[in-house]
């Protein structure tokens, strides 16, 4: 796990722009828990662009990341006088950084430095005081410098983000054909085998290689390849 807002019981204090977009507020989860949340709802003013960036997120050698967002959306037909400008959507976006560099002014909020996840679009609004909250999760990678910043960008939702979790997948260690393998973080695309190179466990020898096993983006074993066969004296 690299981040969990709803462990949080402090402020989180992340860099909004402008000021007077994204409002941290104390908020209630379904089991009634407090948690802390930004909200933002300037449908009344038409042509919004306001950002909220996380704190430095260490990557702690992932290669490719997974951000599970938990939502609530106004729905824009029940809040008068606002149709051409109201939306449903928001932008997720990420900054690589080799050190937490990042202040209130530069990088320049807009696209590039930032790179564009993808837009977030809600599957439940509500017109009332409360409604049901979205869940999306999405992933995104290459990564390769030492961490980086999310980034979210309203452009006329009413919206409150209620969590941000984020995640990164592995094998974990295992043993088979009386090989061991170590733990392995997953590769950077949704289709990347990262290899892992085996060592036959004590009292076995290596009768075929090479020994390696490949971890898959779920974070599962598969293809394996080589093994060990028992030392004279021993047997599995």
């Amino acid at each position: 796990m690299l981040m969990n807002t709803q462990l949080e019981t402090a402020d989180l204090k992340w860099t909004v722009h402008p000021e007077f977009g994204w409002d941290e507020v104390s908020g209630n989860d379904e089991t009634m828990k407090t948690v802390r949340t930004y909200q933002v709802c300037k449908v009344g003013a038409g042509r919004q662009n306001n950002w909220l960036r996380s704190t430095y997120v260490p990557r702690r050698g992932a290669q490719r990341v997974y951000v599970e967002l938990k939502f609530t959306m106004r729905d824009c037909a029940h809040i008068p006088n606002v149709w051409s400008s109201c939306k449903e959507t928001f932008n997720l976006y990420f900054l690589e950084a080799d050190t937490d560099s990042a202040a209130r002014a530069p990088p320049a909020w807009m696209e590039n430095p930032y790179v564009k996840v993808d837009t977030v679009a809600a599957e439940h609004v509500f017109s009332g005081r409360r409604g049901s909250s979205n869940r999306k999760t999405l992933g995104f990678g290459p990564l390769k410098e030492n961490g980086f910043y999310l980034a979210f960008q309203d452009q006329g939702a009413c919206m409150a983000l209620l969590s941000v979790r984020v995640y990164f997948k592995k094998c974990p260690a295992a043993v088979a054909n009386l090989a061991a393998f170590p733990e392995t973080v997953t590769g950077a695309e949704p289709t990347s085998l990262a290899i892992a190179p085996g060592r036959c466990i004590p009292n076995a020898l290596e009768v075929s290689i090479p020994l390696k096993y490949h971890c898959n983006a779920d974070g599962d074993w598969i293809l394996l390849m080589g093994h060990c066969t028992c030392a004279p004296g021993h047997e599995a």
